[in-house]
């Protein structure tokens, strides 16, 4: 009889390849490494005082939002805002999208959107101005689109009765909570609670709305005196109170409240600098002039306290032509990981990158700026610089994803810094880049995101669907 052992014996002697790991699994494990570095030099920098945040007194991602971010994204709501998550909102991200009616109106024609919202992946209005002037359906020409197949189809639905921005009347900016609780903003302020069907006029007692934010069941703005004139609704502004009003009640003034007295009567005295808004699911920021960054709760259980300034390589700046600022984006990634763009001017001519004397950012004509990438940790209390962004185009708003990647819009194109990695790269933008670049970008989801071209006239909103390398247009039309 045959001894099994020696079988046994031959078997164990032979040599033994280890089967590879999953695709992919070298990188992911890559990526949490640096996304680790990144969190402990940042908490190294706070122990040791790295980072300078001296602690001064003192807007959307965005509707990133998404997103809200911006602004959103809204993204988001969150942006994220996304800030959210438009013409600088954030894209909202929120309820899950239900059908819209059955009768669709047709989109009004030569659609130049200023704002755009999201409430999860499918369901989104923009806003902006449509047709001929003297020639629209009413006295105004101010017009609201929906898409529910993430920009497929979009179809119209009813606007405010009121113009674009003019001083202190008209709207630009548009966000939803959910498919029924919606507000038109900058610098008037109007709600809706039926999807749009039918919207209120709100009394500011003559402030102006730079910024606003949703998420949960709260609504979030800024309301700020300003002087500026025409479309430069947002310029010119000497102090910002931060309002808040349950989603189920807003179509009043006096449902509006402001949050607390840290957070009112906001102002970095002549300095004529912009303040802005970022809201997570747990945790909102305010950014004010004078670099000083405030945050509280989103339910409305409790005020809004500083928190810290951020660095002070970071100036605010003045007003875009949203109403976000042109020096500091700000975008968060959870109620503690923040993410800020400083912008400086490093090229030449222009002001800054400052629209606050009317149009884009960078239509001083800077060909390009230092772009420098901050990261916080623990909401905003330190700072450590993470990347710095390439150096052409001028910053004009910042998302960033679930998973840490970051976005930057600029007036050339679109950035973007994967999550973990540190190299950026130039989004894919097909068929071509739209002219005069993005005013608003957003991350509604790690993959999927919302950008807003600078110029309306453009009647597009451009979308990633694989965490912001490639892009591209939805055109606002009737199909």
């Amino acid at each position: 009889m045959p001894d099994r052992h020696d079988d046994v014996d031959s078997w164990l002697s032979e040599r033994i390849d280890p089967l590879p790991p999953p695709p992919g699994t070298f990188e992911l494990i890559k990526r949490r490494a640096r996304r680790r570095k990144y969190r402990r030099l940042a908490y190294t920098a706070t122990a040791a005082a790295v980072i300078v945040a001296a602690a001064v007194t003192v807007p959307q991602v965005v509707s990133l939002p998404v997103v809200n971010s911006g602004r959103p994204a809204a993204a988001a709501g969150s942006a994220t805002s996304a800030k959210p998550t438009g013409g600088g909102s954030q894209a909202s991200a929120g309820a899950s999208a239900v059908p819209s009616p059955t009768a669709l109106a047709p989109v009004p024609p030569n659609f130049r959107p200023t704002s755009v919202t999201f409430v999860g992946t499918e369901t989104g209005w923009v806003i902006g101005q449509a047709g001929v002037a003297g020639h629209c359906a009413t006295a105004f020409c101010t017009s609201v689109a929906r898409t529910d197949d993430a920009g497929k189809t979009w179809s119209g639905v009813p606007a405010p009765l009121t113009g674009s921005p003019d001083g202190s009347t008209g709207v630009s900016g548009i966000r939803f909570l959910n498919t029924e609780d919606g507000w038109a903003f900058g610098p008037g302020l109007f709600a809706t609670r039926d999807g749009g069907r039918t919207w209120t006029p709100v009394g500011t007692g003559g402030l102006r709305v730079t910024d606003l934010e949703t998420v949960g069941n709260r609504v979030f703005a800024l309301f700020a005196s300003c002087t500026g004139s025409g479309p430069e609704f947002a310029a010119s502004c000497t102090s910002f109170t931060l309002y808040s009003a349950s989603a189920a009640a807003s179509t009043s003034a006096s449902d509006w409240t402001p949050v607390g007295t840290s957070t009112s009567g906001l102002t970095d005295g002549a300095a004529d600098e912009a303040a802005s808004l970022v809201l997570t699911g747990s945790r909102g920021f305010l950014l004010a002039p004078g670099r000083a960054l405030y945050a509280g709760p989103v339910d409305g259980s409790g005020p809004w306290t500083l928190v810290n300034s951020i660095t002070p390589a970071c100036p605010v700046g003045r007003a875009q032509a949203d109403g976000q600022p042109a020096g500091a984006l700000v975008a968060a990634v959870t109620g503690k990981e923040l993410i800020l763009a400083c912008a400086t001017v490093s090229g030449s001519g222009g002001s800054g990158g400052s629209a606050g004397s009317g149009g884009s950012a960078g239509s001083g004509g800077s060909a390009g700026q230092q772009k420098l990438i901050f990261s916080s940790p623990n909401g905003g209390a330190s700072w450590i610089q993470i990347a710095t962004a390439p150096t052409a185009g001028i910053a004009t708003s910042v998302a960033a994803s679930p998973a840490e990647t970051v976005v930057l819009g600029t007036n050339q194109g679109i950035d973007v810094l994967p999550a973990g990695d540190i190299t950026w790269q130039a989004a894919n933008l097909a068929p071509a880049a739209a002219a005069g670049g993005f005013s608003y970008v957003g991350m509604t989801t790690d993959e999927q995101g919302i950008a807003l071209p600078a110029n309306p006239a453009s009647g597009t909103v451009w979308f990633t669907f694989d965490g912001g390398l490639r892009w591209q247009p939805s055109r606002v039309a009737s199909s």
